[in-house]
């Protein structure tokens, strides 16, 4: 009896400190390993960052409302975070990831467990390192399936997979970035793209093989895509088929029916693709699209999808990429998402502001005697002609530790200075720099206004915010016109995003409601745009109920 008694103390005191899960959701446990492997692509290899030697890295899956517990053990060299991208965070600003702003890296050797929970959430999302280059290979999937017995609002598709589209240089890209940052211009362009790690035919190296997607005729597969490139926008393409259009950011939307995908990095794109032919190998393509005059990788990479029963010595039917520029085919793609806003999945658009902002984004140049490169001048970008400086001590726990010196709270809502943004040129392309925040009270409203601008040159700027989801209202070419603009918002269905394309030299307006209290990033992802400060960050206050206030950090924090 006295046994069964100790037995019984014990049980409950061991469920009081590991409850059970409910029915509805559970606690999943990853551990993330960040160790070097040496990866040979192109016919060339070297020391690779990695996540458990993957490269990508694992995929992690989950259902809505499951609680991830994510020990990520730092192996290397360098100072390490990941973030987990599109991830709500509700309250725990602690686990979202992006070094000096939200945590401390974990340094070599040390150990940092992310815990969240997915609330609220379902679809495909990703995670990345979030400090230095080292998303260039640091990265995986996210696939948070909807709660047990909730159906997708589309036919249910036989198969599943994860396709995450990326780029390759030959060279360590902590060297590219730093050669790049000594010399004032930009750094090189990758060597090539891939297809879940892999490039498919590549010129003068015939030991790449490229990704094969097996499907049988008659059967319906969800890929879910993701653009984890470093710099580059990509058209992703399949021979002689039509995607169906379900889902974007981990967003359902109004189904349609397209042959290319444009696909930014940083967002995350659910199609079904139905094996409609009888038999055959179809090439896949991924490419760059650049509408501006920059420099990109101009290499394609491909993949197959193979019909079972065909012989792999079977030629392959081709498809041709886009043109590089073809801007018609992304419009065409981006003005085709509409939110479901369906009763189970309503578009909640906010239609009363509380706070209305104006950014421009772009680039600028700066003093640098020492960049012989530049001639005496370095590249930057801004937000509002502010140069975002990273601080030595991150800004989430310096807001809720009240440390002062390290950020002030007086981002500017609107440009310093009023020119023709989008076109023409200005006499003075240098930018200030600061630590400097936007503050919100908990649950206001905001409209944001994103105007790219033509300094240097224009450009497609995928802009992703932390923390939230955003409704995109409207998007344009030329300079944005606050009183005839609006009248052409859509406040019905807009697309709800975590990342949106700028168009190059043109606005687009996103609205969002801040319920989400602590400091949260804002950046463009093109990784060199973010390297050169166009970035910035929201402070959002606590409210005063009781789950409106950010949790106490964990106490295995990192420290800096």
């Amino acid at each position: 009896m006295k046994s069964h008694m100790v037995w019984f103390l014990f049980l409950a005191s061991f469920l009081s400190v590991f409850p059970a899960p409910s029915s509805e959701s559970m606690v999943r446990h990853y551990k993330f390993n960040v160790v070097m492997k040496n990866i040979t692509r192109l016919c060339s290899s070297k020391p690779t960052v990695t996540v458990n030697g993957r490269y990508p890295g694992p995929t992690i899956y989950a259902r809505e409302d499951d609680t991830l517990l994510i020990k990520v053990v730092n192996h290397v060299k360098y100072n390490v975070s990941i973030h987990w991208h599109g991830v709500r965070q509700v309250r725990t600003g602690w686990a979202d990831g992006p070094a000096y702003i939200t945590q401390c890296p974990i340094q070599p050797g040390q150990v940092y467990t992310y815990n969240y929970t997915l609330t609220g959430q379902r679809g495909t999302l990703w995670w990345h390192a979030h400090i230095l280059w080292l998303r260039a290979t640091v990265y995986g999937a996210i696939v948070i399936l909807p709660k047990r017995g909730v159906p997708y609002p589309f036919p249910k598709p036989d198969h599943e997979k994860v396709i995450v589209l990326g780029e390759w240089w030959k060279s360590d890209t902590e060297n590219v970035i730093n050669e790049a940052l000594k010399s004032g211009l930009a750094p090189n362009v990758s060597d090539a793209h891939m297809i879940n790690g892999r490039p498919g035919l590549a010129k003068n190296c015939s030991s790449d093989q490229g990704y094969k997607l097996s499907v049988k005729n008659g059967k319906t597969y969800l890929l879910r895509l993701v653009n984890a490139a470093l710099n580059e926008e990509l058209f992703f393409k399949v021979a002689g088929h039509l995607f169906t259009v379900v889902e974007v950011d981990a967003v359902y939307v109004k189904p349609f029916k397209i042959d290319t995908i444009v696909i930014a990095p940083g967002q995350t794109t659910n199609v079904l693709l139905t094996a409609s032919k009888s038999t055959g190998k179809y090439l896949v393509t991924a490419s760059p699209f650049m509408d501006s005059p920059i420099a990109v990788d101009n290499v394609t990479a491909t993949a197959t999808v193979h019909y079972s029963g065909t012989l792999s010595s079977s030629p392959t039917i081709l498809t041709l990429p886009p043109p590089q520029n073809a801007t018609s085919v992304a419009t065409n793609f981006t003005n085709s998402l509409r939110s479901l806003n369906s009763k189970k999945y309503p578009a909640l658009v906010p239609t009363t502001i509380d706070h209305h902002l104006f950014f421009t984004v772009g680039l600028g140049l700066n003093p640098c005697p020492t960049c012989k490169a530049g001639n005496g001048s370095r590249v930057v970008a801004s937000i509002n002609n502010v140069t975002f400086v990273m601080p030595k001590i991150a800004l989430l726990p310096a807001h809720y530790f009240n440390i002062s010196g390290v950020f002030t709270p007086d981002f500017p809502k609107n440009p310093p200075h009023v020119f023709n943004y989008s076109g023409g040129s200005v006499t003075n392309m240098a930018t200030e720099t600061g630590t400097r925040l936007y503050k919100l009270p908990y649950n206001a409203t905001v409209q944001l206004v994103l105007q790219d601008t033509g300094i240097i040159a224009p450009e497609n700027h995928p802009i992703h915010l932390h923390g939230y989801n955003f409704f995109e209202v409207g998007r344009g070419l030329g300079n944005f016109n606050p009183k005839k603009d609006p009248n052409n918002f859509n406040l019905v269905d807009p697309v709800e995003r975590n990342t949106i394309g700028v168009p190059s030299g043109g606005w687009v307006v996103i609205r969002f409601r801040a319920d989400n209290p602590g400091v949260w990033f804002m950046h463009c992802h093109l990784e060199v745009h973010t390297t050169w400060g166009l970035k910035m960050a929201f402070l959002v206050e606590n409210g005063k109920g009781p789950n409106q206030s950010i949790l106490p950090p964990p106490k295995d924090f990192p420290k800096c």
